[in-house]
């Protein structure tokens, strides 16, 4: 069972469910040690993937339709995930298995996605390299998707804001160490970062490389160092699923019976997703053509690979600063509550996108990527925190899993509509997309205004979790 040395007796509600018992700091730290790992590989991703698909030849205005794979993965496999992990038990625990699957299998895709070039008999290597990053998400999301369940499964009310923050801190420094090595091995180990067209550079390859091997490694740590509440102990703190012998097609009823509060959420998400996808998609051929001077259809040049190595540098800050504010979301938050807490981290982010475009150098792009940096931190621990208050019992995988519709389909409609955005209205400036996704980020400050939080009410009550 789950507890610290110093539990204190769980406390039975007016629902007859018990309340969980407090864990200690490490017993939550390994809890969330894997999402290290996981966003390694995910800053890998961010920071490489425009510029590895621009060397394989895609055009500028055509590459937000080739992430489009990830999000419409992600919104078929987070939901499926969540469902069975709900019902699974076995050995290794409940959600600890597609852990692990995802990680071998992330690591894979990690080894393949710039190696694309060896596939070529199979058919065009943008195409390959598309697919490859298809299968890297799909993975990713196997691994991710129980991690958010794993933290409510364990935590009380009272301690989900720390659970989250912790994990947040992780995937912080996990997303630090992923953005940076590729610069770090060719500045400091002289590593090429130049390659000719259909080929990746050796300095991305190999970081590609070492993020597969962070990734196993960080999952394997979660997997042996936690334990997760068996099938009966777990009902006695969450109360039974009424749904748990419903076969797939349950997820629809799950979806109609949406909470509140998630519903409210999801339009938060919807702008904050948004914005970080036109980021993510957009800033190595902002750097190049906005700060650089190169012209669009530079994709190759040594400039051009000193942009993308400038973008796993800024993006290595947004998450450096990322880990450090997330340590103190938990002591703000009391404070001044969750969803304030939220808007204010929302609007730092949105301007520090905004003076993306009022930037003289690329050093200057270190404070907007630092504002950014406040934003993420708490994108990744304030909507779970709120979200995970108003689940139904027994269904917190699941609702985690349709939870991730609020992620994707933001960054599916900004897929279809960015690329084009660039080329007809932005006059292939895509600077013009960074300065949209900080409008779309101060949306989400003011949105998040008007949610429901029960979890907050429940504490200032002082009643049970």
């Amino acid at each position: 069972m789950l507890m610290s040395a110093s539990t204190m007796p769980a406390a039975t509600g007016t629902t007859g469910i018990v309340s969980k018992p407090r864990l200690s700091f490490w017993q939550i730290f390994n809890m969330s040690f894997g999402f290290l790992g996981i966003q390694f590989g995910f800053a890998l991703q961010n920071g490489n993937a425009s510029g590895i698909l621009r060397n394989y030849g895609a055009d500028v205005d055509k590459l937000s339709w080739f992430w489009l794979v990830a999000p419409i993965v992600g919104i078929i496999i987070q939901p499926i995930v969540g469902h069975y992990s709900d019902r699974t038990w076995t050995r290794l625990g409940r959600r600890r298995p597609y852990f692990l699957a995802g990680a071998l299998l992330s690591a894979t895709a990690l080894v393949l996605m710039p190696n694309a070039n060896l596939f070529t008999a199979i058919g065009p290597i943008l195409f390959i390299g598309a697919g490859f990053l298809a299968i890297m998400d799909a993975c990713f999301n196997l691994a991710m998707e129980p991690f958010r369940a794993l933290v409510a499964d364990n935590l009380p009310d009272s301690q989900r804001t720390m659970g989250f923050s912790i994990q947040t801190f992780l995937i912080g420094i996990g997303a630090v160490a992923g953005s940076f090595i590729p610069y770090i091995l060719h500045n400091w180990f002289s590593i090429s970062n130049e390659a000719p067209p259909g080929i990746v550079a050796m300095n991305t390859k190999m970081g590609f490389y070492i993020g597969a091997s962070v990734f196993i490694v960080s999952i394997l740590w979660t997997v042996f160092k936690t334990k997760e509440y068996p099938p009966a102990e777990y009902e006695k703190y969450h109360g039974k699923n009424p749904d748990h012998d419903k076969g797939l097609g349950n997820i629809f009823q799950d979806l109609k019976k949406m909470p509140r509060t998630m519903k409210q959420l999801g339009l938060v998400q919807f702008f904050s997703w948004f914005a970080l996808f036109g980021m993510w998609v957009f800033t190595t051929d902002s750097i190049a053509t906005h700060i650089f001077g190169l012209p669009v259809t530079d994709k190759s040049s040594k400039m051009y690979h000193n942009a993308q190595d400038w973008t796993g540098v800024i993006f290595g800050i947004y998450n450096g600063v990322s880990a450090i504010y997330a340590l103190f979301l938990p002591a703000i938050a009391k404070k001044i509550g969750r969803k304030r807490t939220h808007s204010i981290s929302l609007i730092i982010g949105g301007i520090g996108l905004i003076s993306f475009f009022f930037a003289p150098t690329k050093e200057f792009l270190i404070f907007s990527m630092a504002c950014v940096g406040i934003a993420w931190a708490s994108i990744l621990a304030m909507p779970y925190v709120i979200l995970s208050s108003s689940i139904p019992p027994g269904k917190m995988g699941i609702y985690m899993g349709i939870f991730n519709f609020f992620i994707t389909i933001p960054q599916i409609v900004n897929g279809v509509i960015g690329g084009p955005a660039v080329k007809y209205i932005y006059n292939n400036q895509p600077v013009y997309a960074i300065v949209l996704a900080g409008i779309f980020m101060l949306c989400a400050a003011v949105s998040v205004i008007y949610v429901y939080d029960p979890g907050a009410i429940k504490i200032d009550r002082n009643e049970p979790s």
